[in-house]
């Protein structure tokens, strides 16, 4: 049966509760599922799955992974979300996990997540080969850590107010890439490594991963300009506030859509070319044009 976003949402969610369970001490355990099962797009979980369909697995083998990526995005949320980050209320449309549980148990929510995520792959993928299951909890590590979306929370941070940076175009790439790309790389990854794929697929994965990535957060910065809190479930206008450095304060807000275009339009070439046939990527792709009005 071909599955649709619609199909792998409704999986994912009801493997997310059942993952996490509520024992003592109960407030961490709260916590963590609190920002896990807030509802939203999974998409990166959805992703994973997606990749492993289309390249011949078994979605079923896939699905640990696809929710311990999504604990491990709802745990830089928690984070990002902190006084000492981005300082946010709203997440999702609803109260960020600081405003409801404090501040202490958020970042030990966060911390508790990320060390959980892997313990489900571990624990829940009995189907997948030893070998298999140290390949996606290598590529797990890489992706969760200093050289991934910390590397980009680093940066962003760093990038604040910051006049003296000599490469503005360079720095903004870098982190992009790395504060959003990076957690895309790794679901479709792992969902190609489930699958079984050659080192040719794995490489044409990363690349759609790497500009679709790209392509959700440049589409991400303009929304922050446009958009309004009902539609996006957050607070808006706090990139500009903040002095972030992104592709609207970089290039301006008709430039940006027009890198945005060429973006999805690089990502389309890259499934023709690939023979990646998914439905569901492509109403991802329409659906970002739709929403900043491409």
């Amino acid at each position: 049966m071909k599955m649709k976003i619609d199909d792998y949402i409704e999986l994912v969610n009801k493997k997310l509760n059942e993952y996490i369970p509520v024992e003592y001490p109960q407030t961490i355990y709260k916590s963590m599922k609190y920002t896990v099962t807030l509802p939203g797009k999974r998409l990166r979980p959805a992703m994973c799955l997606e990749t492993c369909a289309i390249l011949g697995g078994d979605i079923q083998n896939a699905l640990p992974t696809a929710c311990a990526i999504e604990m491990l995005h709802a745990q830089t949320l928690i984070h990002d979300d902190l006084p000492c980050m981005d300082n946010d209320d709203y997440r999702r449309g609803q109260l960020t996990n600081h405003k409801v549980f404090g501040e202490a148990i958020a970042v030990l929510a966060g911390d508790a997540l990320l060390t959980f995520a892997p313990q489900v792959i571990t624990k829940y993928s009995q189907n997948l080969a030893p070998s298999v299951i140290i390949k996606v909890l290598s590529e797990y590590f890489h992706f969760a850590g200093a050289e991934g979306v910390i590397a980009g929370q680093v940066v962003d941070i760093e990038s604040e107010h910051n006049d003296n940076i000599a490469d503005k175009e360079k720095t903004l790439e870098y982190l992009h890439l790395h504060k959003t790309s990076d957690l895309f790389q790794l679901a479709m990854r792992t969902g190609a490594i489930i699958a079984g794929a050659d080192e040719d697929k794995l490489s044409a994965v990363t690349d759609f991963a790497k500009t679709f990535g790209l392509a959700f957060q440049i589409a991400d910065d303009i929304l922050d300009e446009i958009s309004s809190f009902e539609e996006m479930g957050k607070t808006l206008g706090k990139d500009k506030q903040a002095g972030k450095l992104t592709y609207v304060s970089l290039y301006g807000l008709d430039n940006a859509k027009c890198k945005l275009a060429c973006t999805l339009e690089k990502c389309c070439d890259i499934m023709k070319t690939n023979d990646f046939q998914s439905d569901i990527f492509k109403d991802m792709i329409e659906k970002i044009k739709k929403g900043v009005g491409l």
